[in-house]
């Protein structure tokens, strides 16, 4: 059995979840509302305050299928309870982020401004040299946030670009001479 699979997902007050045909699962809460489709031949029982998630056989796809199906229902709730947020600094000289409107405009070093409009359901804030990204969609606030890191990752050497707040840059040295 899966260990993540079989535990039950708490359903918190003031939040609805609701399970339509073929694994349509909608969950509203303080936040907003998100649906999505799962996979059909997980069964997703609601009983009382608890939802549990089952698998109909012991197929490699059913037990891969248990956990997931089971993470993705927590996700959402925590993202229509609570939220998601993602953090970036921004490191070297002259590079900035601001915002104007919808839009996120970095200057990281190019001939042109990086523009960046936030997608639906996504907000980005700039507090100096850093971005944060916060939306109730798990996946797309970490989607939306690798993006914005890879208009310029971060290089090794001196450190400059764009990283997560609790990424660890690995540092190297740089070139010695002949002597």
């Amino acid at each position: 059995m899966s260990r993540i699979g079989k535990m039950p997902i708490a359903i918190p007050a003031g939040v609805t979840v609701d399970v339509a045909e073929n694994n349509m699962v909608t969950v509203k809460g303080p936040k907003g509302t998100l649906s999505r489709v799962l996979a059909p031949e997980m069964e997703i029982k609601i009983e009382g305050a608890e939802l549990t998630v089952n698998r109909p056989n012991d197929l490699k796809r059913s037990k891969s299928l248990h956990g997931l199906t089971r993470t993705l229902i927590s996700n959402m709730i925590v993202g229509v309870t609570n939220g998601y947020e993602k953090a970036l600094e921004i490191n070297g000289v002259g590079y900035k982020a601001a915002k104007e409107g919808k839009k996120l405009v970095l200057t990281l070093g190019y001939s042109h401004p990086v523009e960046m409009v936030d997608p639906e359901g996504i907000e980005t804030k700039v507090d100096g040299l850093k971005v944060v990204v916060s939306g109730i969609d798990k996946e797309k606030v970490g989607q939306f946030a690798a993006e914005i890191r890879d208009k310029r990752r971060p290089e090794p050497y001196k450190g400059k670009g764009i990283k997560y707040v609790d990424e660890v840059i690995r540092r190297k040295a740089g070139k010695t001479g002949k002597k």
